[in-house]
């Protein structure tokens, strides 16, 4: 089994076991995600850097720088106050710009981004949704409502430009990217909703943010490989 093999399968291994525990209310289960969630990004970010097929890749760099980020605000997110949640969600929103530039660098240049009936949808989706979840913020902590809405923004450009690749780019890739973009997505505004909008939110709801976003982030870091 190659290295590159090995580390998805353990990052598999370690998606499965954090999706379970952050689901849980039980305080060592949170005393567990310590180990756990810290470990996500380190491991993904090994089994792309030890594929011999993403050598050439044009968004290898951009992914990892991404992956790095993306670590910052797993081990922010651990903490449980409004400072701990502005912070992670910074590091997170440098992680999409990292994204961000990779896939700028290789977009559809033959298409403007205005005719991307995806792209299109996806900045109408933010703007119907982002200001709830950044009003609710603001009446938490107002530094918080400016964070949020900043992020959302940052996630929507991220989400539509990775619907916006150069056509030229392996279709697999083309596809797992902008899959796995949206459903990072899916992942954020689940967990907006279970931390500004939803009353005393069920535990397993953590459960659902964990599982989309793990899968978002290996979905973009397998379509950066085969890029």
């Amino acid at each position: 089994m190659r290295t590159s093999t090995k580390f998805k399968a353990l990052y598999a291994a370690i998606a499965v076991t954090d999706t379970w525990l952050a689901g849980s209310g039980s305080p060592w289960a949170h005393r567990a995600r310590y180990v756990t969630k810290p470990l996500l990004m380190p491991v993904l970010g090994a089994s792309l850097a030890t594929n011999e097929k993403a050598v050439g890749s044009p968004v290898r760099a951009t992914t990892l720088v991404a992956q790095a980020a993306g670590w910052g605000g797993d081990v922010l997110l651990l903490g449980h106050s409004d400072k701990a949640f502005g912070a992670g969600a910074t590091s997170f929103g440098v992680g999409h710009l990292a994204y961000i530039g990779g896939f700028l660098r290789n977009r559809d240049r033959t298409t403007a981004m205005k005719d991307n009936k995806a792209a299109v949808g996806i900045a109408g989706l933010w703007a119907v949704s982002a200001p709830a979840v950044a009003i609710a913020a603001y009446r938490r902590d107002r530094a918080l409502g400016a964070t949020m809405l900043g992020y959302s923004a940052t996630l929507a450009a991220m989400v539509a430009h990775a619907q916006h690749l150069d056509p030229r780019l392996p279709r697999r890739a083309r596809l797992l990217t902008a899959a796995g973009a949206a459903t990072f997505m899916v992942s954020d505004s689940i967990l907006g909703a279970r931390t500004f909008l939803i009353p005393n939110p069920p535990d397993r709801l953590e459960s659902a943010v964990m599982a989309t976003y793990t899968a978002g982030q290996f979905l973009i870091s397998e379509g950066a490989a085969r890029a």
